[in-house]
Parts: C-alpha cells; structure tokens; sequence
C-alpha cells in the first residue's frame, strides 16, 4: 500500500518528539543542547511551512474542516515565535528551560491533537489519492525547505 500524508506527519512528529525528549535531557548552555535545539527548530519550522503548504491549504479550502485547521496553523505561529524567542535567549537561564517547557507541551499538544483529531475530519474530505499525492508532495518540499530554514 503507498504511503499517505498521515504516515508521512506521523514520521514527522515522531522526530520532533525524540528531538524534544532529548533536548529535555540536556543541561545548560552545552553544545549538545544547542545543536539538538537548531535541529528541533529546523525540524518544526520545514515541517509547518510544508504541512501547510501541502496538507492545510486543502483542508482550510474545505468548509468542514476550515476551522480546525485554521487552528492548527494558528498553533503553528505560536509555536514559530516561542522558537524565536528561545534563539535570542540565554540557554543557560532558568528562563530559557521554562519558555523550553512551555514550547515543548505546546508541540506536543498539536502533534497530538493533529494525529487524534485533524487526521480523522481529513479523512472525510480527502480522497485516498489525494492523500497519496499530498505524501509524495510532503517528501519532494521538504528537503528543500529544510536548507532554507538552515540558512535563515
């Protein structure tokens, strides 16, 4: 069976999961916490722009699921601006690991939300080809978005 575009954010997610458990692991400003952190906000930033690129701007298109997934591009430019935030930050202050936390359950919290409840309303409104052809989509732009958020 050819992959679909929630096999694909699922494998998504689970890569920003273990990158937010790791960092969580981590102490101070050291190197390991600074690069887990560049991969986690490369990671979460290619991801949203493509996710909306390719999955929402169908679904925000559809009266049955505008709302929810206004939402979750909603969550999206929260979770862009705690990013910002903790890249101007000292990663050795208390306050970096708090606004970490805060950033962390807010990641966690979309994933989930997308996985439990946007997947299931898509689910009503896109074809199975549809949600192939958003995963072959998905895999083509990322990599490219990827580079551009690592130049940024």
């Amino acid at each position: 069976m050819a992959e679909n575009i929630y096999d694909v954010l699922r494998d998504e997610h689970q890569t920003q999961r273990t990158l937010i458990d790791l960092i969580e692991k981590t102490h101070g400003d050291s190197k390991g916490r600074r690069e887990l952190f560049e991969r986690l906000k490369v990671e979460a930033l290619s991801h949203a722009a493509v996710e909306e690129r390719v999955f929402y701007s169908t679904l925000i298109a559809d009266e049955q699921t505008r709302s929810k997934a206004g939402h979750s591009v909603e969550e999206h430019n929260e979770a862009e601006e705690i990013l910002e935030e903790l890249s101007e930050m000292d990663m050795s202050s208390t306050g970096w690991l708090n606004r970490f936390h805060t950033l962390a359950h807010e990641l966690r919290h979309h994933m989930d939300e997308e996985e439990q409840e946007v997947f299931q309303l898509a689910g009503k409104v896109l074809s199975k080809k549809q949600e192939r052809q958003m995963a072959e989509q998905f895999r083509k732009e990322k990599p490219a978005q990827k580079e551009a958020e690592k130049a940024a």
